[in-house]
């Protein structure tokens, strides 16, 4: 059985929202050998990392960047995966208020480091909250699950 980690920054019933649609994505019936597992940022680490197939990431856009959270995470995590777990299967979303460009770029930066492989362009949901961002972030979701099931990823 593969193993999906979702590390996502829910800090409002929104963006919780989001978190359990990427989940629901990833647990669909059709996928039967990935476990899909959401962790807050704060509480994921270097072991769990170190235990998936595959990961995506789901993040705030805060002052232009990534969730504290999320930094906090990459922090704690960098430099005790780096070695083992190049070219992980990695994709993003970003509920961003405005343009979530600096967001982006920042975790760009940190997956290069780290020689993840980007499966999908980040996914940015932009502006207002609309109830329409779940659905992408739930395709999302089953798009990884379904290609680490595949053994495309």
């Amino acid at each position: 059985m593969k193993r999906l980690l979702i590390v996502a920054h829910a800090p409002s019933p929104n963006t919780r929202r989001l978190a359990e649609a990427a989940l629901e994505g990833a647990r669909d019936g059709d996928v039967e050998g990935v476990e899909a597992v959401w962790k807050p940022p704060l509480e994921a680490g270097p072991e769990d990392v170190m235990a998936c197939d595959g990961i995506l990431l789901g993040t705030t856009e805060n002052l232009g960047y990534m969730s504290g959270a999320l930094k906090d995470f990459f922090d704690r995590t960098y430099y005790a995966v780096i070695d083992d777990k190049q070219g992980l299967p990695c994709a993003l979303y970003i509920r961003a208020g405005h343009d979530g460009t600096g967001t982006r770029r920042g975790i760009e930066s940190i997956v290069t480091g780290l020689r993840w492989n980007w499966v999908q362009d980040p996914l940015l949901c932009r502006g207002e909250w609309r109830d329409d961002f779940l659905e992408p972030v739930r395709e999302l979701g089953l798009y990884l699950a379904a290609g680490l099931d595949a053994g495309i990823f």
